[in-house]
């Protein structure tokens, strides 16, 4: 096994330790847990960028690497929707998670079929990535900050808490539409391809 392939199974690895991690209520956990995704999410940035520069890609980096990619996330905002210090509904994240497989299984069935045909990420899916990534980290650090005002600071508690609640809500409703809107751009964009799949 090479070494993006190697990068790839540790992140799938490090998923249930963030799992774990996570559902598990105190600041050192949590701050494990930021850690954890922090060190995950740098191995998607390595193991793609080394199997195109060293030309190591192959078929099972195609399969996994994204899957470990949906799993870690996934992995993410449902661990995000237990924090009791947040509000994320759970219609958003059934809303992100479905675009996102539906996506995988549309790549999935376009790949396989008699063409082969490989759907690249385009600039909306990167824009959403960013998105999605930038409410974990932020909102997840607020946690852990939530969980160190009531230990030390607990006067400072309620009024960061009220704002943390709406806003933890307004940025997951956000990051749910732009996932769901950049759903309808994979589909627009590759609606040939599935018609001429579903047809053959």
């Amino acid at each position: 096994m090479n070494l993006p392939n190697r990068l790839t199974v540790i992140r799938l690895i490090l998923v249930p330790v963030f799992v774990v991690l996570l559902s598990i209520e105190s600041i050192p956990t949590y701050i494990l847990g930021y850690i954890v995704f922090t060190a995950a999410s740098i191995t998607d940035y390595w193991d793609g960028r080394i199997a195109r520069e060293r030309n190591l890609i192959t078929n099972f980096g195609k399969l996994m690497d994204p899957l470990a990619d949906k799993v870690l996330m996934a992995a993410a905002f449902v661990m995000l929707m237990k924090v009791p210090s947040l509000s994320v509904p759970a219609w958003t994240i059934v809303a992100i998670l479905a675009r996102e497989f539906l996506v995988t299984g549309a790549r999935s069935m376009a790949a396989a079929g008699p063409e082969g045909q490989v759907i690249a990420a385009n600039v909306w899916g990167k824009y959403k990535t960013v998105i999605q990534m930038i409410y974990i980290y932020t909102f997840l650090l607020f946690a852990i900050v939530s969980l160190a005002l009531e230990r030390w600071l607990p006067d400072y508690l309620e009024p960061f808490g009220t704002v943390l609640q709406w806003a933890s809500w307004g940025g997951i409703v956000f990051v749910a539409a732009f996932t769901f809107y950049t759903g309808i751009q994979f589909a627009q964009t590759n609606w040939k391809i599935f018609r001429t799949e579903s047809s053959s």
